[in-house]
């Protein structure tokens, strides 16, 4: 049997972002922030801006689901930059920041907009944007979803 990993169509996106993420990662590390990863921002600054919320509330304001927050919540509590507490639902955690991410606040904003910034700036270098390939797929998407493309295939 051949290896299907061999070829992939989109194998080489997900190291695009995968190397521009490590080089943001790169701007902690230069700046001697421990434990941070890039993923983590938009929630951290999400917390930052609107306060603690409950781990359903963080997720539907981010757009993941309730289980993915739930293990990413679990890793920044590790590195020590949320602390979670039982909220007025005995099944609901709250979610807030620590000391520590409340003083990375500033400079994870800083970075968020330098990061938007640079993609504007490679954006308009580029014939074809990449935000414009996003919004093409996605209206591809609404006339035909990716679970159906998938499961035609597979029926072939």
């Amino acid at each position: 049997m051949d290896d299907p990993t061999e070829q992939s169509q989109w194998r080489a996106l997900h190291q695009l972002l995968a190397r521009m993420d490590g080089e943001i990662g790169r701007v902690y590390t230069d700046r001697d922030i421990q434990g941070l990863k890039p993923s983590w921002v938009i929630e951290l600054l999400r917390l930052h801006v609107r306060g603690p919320m409950t781990i359903t509330e963080l997720a539907e304001s981010v757009g993941r689901t309730h289980s993915a927050l739930s293990q990413k919540v679990a890793a920044m509590r590790t590195a020590g930059l949320v602390q979670t507490e039982t909220g007025p639902d005995a099944r609901a955690k709250v979610v807030a920041l620590t000391p520590k991410a409340q003083e990375l606040a500033g400079l994870l904003a800083a970075e968020w907009r330098a990061t938007e910034a640079a993609i504007a700036e490679l954006e308009a270098e580029l014939p074809y944007p990449m935000t414009q390939v996003v919004r093409d797929i996605e209206e591809r998407l609404a006339q035909k979803s990716f679970y159906q493309r998938v499961t035609e295939k597979l029926a072939e």
